[in-house]
């Protein structure tokens, strides 16, 4: 199990990634009130413009009123098509009054969590 948690903004983004065989399961939580907004399922596929890309099919389920799929779409797909792996994300990011800079901050810690997490599964394993 991988656990990484990023502030910004006042606002805590925490990831938790647990590999299933060939598969990836993440859960993203933050926020004042962590729940489950949203969950994908992204499925790695050749690119539509370059077939030596890799790109990924997402599927999302969300839950009325809330705007997580955003959040766990853009998760899902940026891991799917970077670790070549089916990839599931559950996210529930909750913040009170949440102003725009707070919603920008907590999607660019979303993008170092993918870089860091992206880096920790392609380390190879030592000697």
């Amino acid at each position: 199990m991988i656990d990484l948690t990023i502030t910004r903004a006042g606002v805590p983004i925490q990831l938790k990634a647990l590999e299933i065989g060939p598969d990836l399961c993440v859960i993203i939580a933050g926020g004042d009130s962590p729940h489950i907004g949203a969950v994908t399922l992204s499925v790695p596929r050749p690119s539509l413009a370059d077939p030596k890309a890799v790109s990924a099919s997402t599927s999302v389920l969300t839950r009325v009123g809330h705007k997580d799929d955003e959040a766990a779409r853009y998760v899902s797909q940026e891991l799917a098509a970077k670790l070549n792996r089916n990839v599931v994300v559950t996210c529930g990011i909750h913040v009170d009054g949440i102003t725009r800079a707070q919603m920008d901050a907590v999607f660019q810690a979303l993008a170092e969590l993918v870089r860091a997490l992206s880096e920790a599964l392609t380390v190879p394993a030592g000697p």
